[in-house]
């Protein structure tokens, strides 16, 4: 308070004549506020020309300490859990647990902020666009496997399929190890429940691609006699199956907050369990939705009749017997053309073979032996 300000309104309730125009001009302030300070004074003494709080007297936004309990318990029973515990997720449970109205989502960011359970951080730049998703369900699931320690420390694997347009999860399945056998068992499990995707896309892992070494995985071969698309991530570009990452990491966090499983038996229990829990709770990519509900909101994609097999060319080096290497088979060309570099192109398991622009053989290959002799008698002169 300026000192002036309050000597003047001191000497004016004393009864002083002042020249409160001219006063109140010099110093800024309106007549209507020096004589409310003056009546101020003469009822409280000093006490009323001292400052006082600009807050309300009533805090009608304010929330009380049992919802603030509330909060923090539904927090610890999330972390309990191993779910999902930031203010949306709370406000999901106790809206679920009925609670009328629930506090909004900033209400319970500011009970967790004041109260010690998170940090603040700076605000993060705003994302300019949205993840892309297919627009029908089965219209294309992500594949992909994640190692898991068993009670003993023996490594595992499990092999998690999603739904890219709902984030269902369609299958989650221990496995010994990410191998193709597992894979293939996992996808049929899959298949019989939701009904063959329209496209599979997964990354590079040996079990699920061999797009890029100019070969076909058994899940590919497999796939495309159900008529399903087999696509493969760029190299070293992770992010295409980010979905599935993500819910790698949702399903560890899961299986953290439970007693390691013994035996693949009990793991693919825990992993039933956890898909109905998964599968049956709010998603906040899906605005409030389920991934069961999503799923079940539109009409399923359906692959297209009729095989669909991968296509694809590739280099191999003839060895000093005459045979190449390809796609897990070894495919006799003869002895002429060893130690020369062969053209391979393929569709399915049809293959024709150029060693620069002379035909050396076309076959299709025989899935049943590993080696491919030549049957042709002419090209058999040629050994």
């Amino acid at each position: 308070m300026d000192p002036e300000f309050v000597a003047a309104i001191v000497r004016t309730a004393a009864g002083e004549k002042i020249n409160v125009a001219r006063f109140c001009r010099e110093h800024g302030v309106s007549r209507d506020t020096f004589y409310r300070y003056v009546a101020r004074f003469r009822s409280e003494g000093t006490g009323g020309v001292a400052c006082r709080s600009t807050a309300p007297l009533s805090h009608p936004s304010a929330l009380g300490e049992e919802v603030a309990e509330a909060v923090l318990r539904a927090r610890k029973e999330l972390e309990e859990e191993g779910l999902d515990n930031g203010p949306i997720s709370i406000r999901w449970r106790l809206e679920d647990a009925g609670m009328v109205p629930p506090p909004s989502q900033s209400s319970v960011y500011r009970i967790l902020r004041d109260r010690g359970q998170i940090e603040p951080e700076p605000r993060k730049k705003p994302r300019t666009r949205r993840r892309f998703q297919y627009p029908d369900p089965n219209g294309c699931w992500q594949i992909d496997g994640t190692e898991h320690r068993l009670a003993d420390g023996t490594t595992v694997c499990i092999i998690q399929i999603l739904d890219d347009h709902s984030r269902l999860d369609v299958g989650s399945y221990a496995a010994v190890s990410e191998n193709g056998a597992d894979t293939w068992t996992a996808v049929q499990l899959a298949i019989a429940c939701y009904g063959a995707p329209v496209k599979l896309l997964s990354d590079n892992g040996l079990a699920f691609s061999g797009k890029h070494r100019g070969r076909m995985a058994d899940l590919e071969r497999h796939l495309a006699e159900h008529g399903v698309t087999t696509i493969a991530s760029s190299v070293y570009h992770p992010q295409t199956c980010g979905k599935n990452e993500r819910v790698h990491q949702t399903l560890q966090k899961w299986l953290a907050a439970r007693p390691p499983a013994e035996n693949l038996a009990a793991l693919q229990q825990l992993l039933d369990d956890y898909r109905t829990t998964y599968n049956n709770r709010r998603h906040q990519s899906l605005d409030g939705q389920t991934p069961q509900q999503r799923y079940d909101a539109s009409l399923k994609a359906t692959p297209s009749e009729g095989p669909k097999a991968p296509s694809g060319t590739t280099q191999r080096p003839v060895s000093s017997t005459g045979v190449i290497a390809f796609s897990g088979c070894s495919i006799v060309l003869g002895r002429r053309w060893a130690g020369q570099t062969a053209t391979v192109f393929w569709q399915g398991d049809r293959v024709v073979i150029m060693i620069d622009d002379t035909l050396a053989r076309q076959l299709t290959l025989n899935r049943a032996v590993r080696y491919q002799p030549l049957t042709n008698p002419k090209l058999s002169d040629m050994c």
